[in-house]
């Protein structure tokens, strides 16, 4: 699709936590999914979730100056552009906080406790003491961050439809108390691939199994290698299915042009293991090449990240004031 096939510019909202670097799955994802609706030319608005950051690292804000730094600079240096798209961080917005408080009397509670995403994080990070209110209620903030600069488009997988439609649900629960305020927000679907991480799992920073996208090439080389594969493709020579192996998956996004090769030479036993394992490295060293350069020169320029959010949030309040006024104003809180 090209910018002029969209016929009136739809605006477009997705958020990016500050928790760790962004990783070749983001790439393949929600990242490489935003530089593409930048381009197509919608009216995109690309957030820092730093108050979302807290409903697992709460205990790590000593961590988060940095980490929004090194997001925002990994993020301009994937190809998002400040000139095209809203760069902006959530905290500069304390709008969000008070739209945020005012939807969440509104919520039942059962619907909270429905959301698979809670469990899902509470098992995924056992280790961690994040059984807490601000995780149970990140389905009202994420409405908020939405709702809050009349966001009518997200980009979801087909997997993730179901964690937006309780923002839809909630919008729709206040304009049907309050009048017809909040934009109700629609799926953009998009074909994101699950992209593993280094133990099988979806690929993610509280994993600890990424392969970041400003790894140098021999962190690069030491990551795929530690890569769990086949368990029945012991050696090479003995018969591997590639439908159930981790890298071959990253084969099929990061150097399609050799993956059908790469299921055929598997299948049959003649290509092992750690030869797989090293047409990968290589093809992710080079792919990643610019994007290493690109951030290292983008991090030369002192106050750079500052000035992008700085803007970010200037073009960005008015809206969410007006949207906060909107709804206070239905509220009948003047």
């Amino acid at each position: 699709m090209t910018a002029e096939a969209v016929p009136t510019r739809k605006r477009v909202l997705t958020g990016f936590r500050p928790t760790g670097p962004l990783h070749v799955g983001h790439l393949a994802g929600n990242v490489g999914n935003a530089i593409r609706l930048q381009d197509e030319g919608y009216e995109c608005f690309y957030f820092v979730a730093d108050w979302h950051m807290l409903t697992t690292h709460y205990d790590r804000v000593d961590e988060l100056p940095g980490s929004v730094e090194g997001l925002v600079l990994d993020l301009l240096a994937s190809g998002i552009d400040p000139e095209r798209s809203v760069v902006y961080r959530q905290s500069d917005l304390p709008e969000v906080a008070e739209l945020a408080l005012l939807l969440g009397m509104i919520v039942p509670l059962g619907w909270l406790e429905r959301v698979p995403t809670f469990k899902e994080r509470l098992r995924d990070m056992a280790e961690r003491d994040i059984a807490n209110y601000g995780l149970l209620g990140y389905p009202v903030l994420q409405t908020v961050d939405i709702a809050i600069v009349k966001g009518e488009l997200v980009p979801v997988g087909e997997d993730q439809v179901s964690h937006l439609e309780i923002s839809r649900e909630i919008v729709r629960r206040f304009n049907r108390l309050y009048g017809d305020v909040l934009v109700e927000p629609q799926p953009l679907l998009s074909d994101t691939p699950l992209v593993p991480g280094s133990d099988g799992r979806k690929m993610s920073k509280s994993l600890d199994n990424t392969i970041d996208l400003a790894d140098e090439p021999e962190a690069i080389r030491a990551k795929v290698r530690s890569f769990v594969t086949d368990p029945q493709k012991v050696r090479r020579g003995d018969a591997g299915r590639p439908e159930i192996c981790p890298i071959f998956a990253l084969h099929r996004r990061f150097s399609p042009d050799i993956a059908d090769w790469t299921d055929e030479n598997c299948r049959t036993g003649a290509l092992g293991c750690v030869d797989c394992k090293t047409n990968l490295a290589d093809r992710l060293i080079e792919q990643l090449g610019a994007f290493r350069e690109r951030r290292a020169e983008l991090a030369q320029t002192r106050g750079l990240v500052e000035k992008v959010l700085g803007e970010g949030a200037e073009k960005v309040r008015p809206v969410a004031r007006a949207t906060l006024a909107a709804a206070r104003a239905a509220m009948r809180f003047g």
